[in-house]
């Protein structure tokens, strides 16, 4: 059976890969949409960081939407468009760490490591990914490459650069927030290595442990995008928030602080 769409486009409806090429969509255009419009509830010096996470999220729903009908015409993965979207919407992702620490005194050499180090881990990964011969030795030898740009953002975010100034920040949101955001970089994002792994010559795929389909490919990228790039912004969006409302309201931060003092 299959879902006719406008008469131009067919579902199939026991395809979960064509499902989430959709929902894909239609889930990253509904976030964009609704971080562009509540910029206008935050305080100006996050009002960057909301466009950051809209662009995030649009840039992907605009691939998603060529995806979803490259996919349902070929049934192949679309791997150039999927690392065009990466290579725009992943150094935006770690420019939003980048945001979030500059207050409490993050250099611009800070950014441009981490944009450095996406860029390093999304073209070894191309090139193992869309220049694969089937061999395992091309596969793991740039997987390997990839693996180290992510581990350095990994490092960074955790005991590095941006954790220390994390833990200088007087902001508990900030504190919180850069926690947060570190755990999608090491839970979130560990999604695309086990996807990438998935492929012929990867080590979880057909011609190693045989763990996964190739036709897995697809579907846990979809969901690594979506929990990943939205989960992203509603972090940012609730720090932003969070941070608004202490600054609307300066005085009853203050007043609380001091009730806490007094009852520790």
């Amino acid at each position: 059976m299959q879902t006719v769409l406008l008469d131009v486009m067919k579902i199939p409806v026991d395809d979960p890969v064509a499902f989430t090429f959709f929902t894909g969509y239609m889930a990253m255009a509904a976030a964009s949409v609704f971080f562009l419009f509540e910029r206008g509830t935050v305080a100006d010096k996050w009002k960057t960081s909301l466009l950051i996470s809209g662009m995030i999220t649009g840039i992907a729903a605009v691939h998603y939407y060529y995806m979803r009908d490259y996919y349902i015409s070929t049934h192949s993965t679309p791997v150039a468009l999927r690392y065009i979207d990466w290579t725009l919407t992943v150094p935006l992702m770690v420019i939003e760490f980048y945001l979030l620490v500059r207050s409490a005194g993050a250099k611009i050499g800070l950014l441009w490591k981490l944009v450095l180090a996406a860029v390093f881990m999304l073209v070894c990964g191309y090139i193992g990914e869309a220049f694969t011969d089937g061999s395992k030795t091309h596969s793991n030898l740039w997987g390997s490459l990839s693996t180290l740009g992510y581990l350095y953002i990994l490092y960074s975010a955790w005991y590095g650069e941006i954790a220390q100034l994390a833990a200088k920040s007087d902001s508990v949101a900030v504190r919180k927030g850069v926690r947060y955001l570190s755990w999608f970089i090491l839970v979130g994002w560990a999604i695309y290595p086990i996807g990438y792994m998935a492929m012929p010559g990867g080590l979880l795929g057909p011609d190693g442990l045989n763990l996964l389909k190739t036709s897995s490919l697809d579907l846990i990228y979809n969901l690594g995008d979506a929990i990943n790039k939205i989960g992203f912004g509603l972090v940012v969006y609730s720090i932003a928030r969070s941070e608004s409302v202490v600054q609307a309201h300066p005085q009853q931060d203050v007043v609380a602080g001091a009730r806490g003092k007094v009852v520790a």
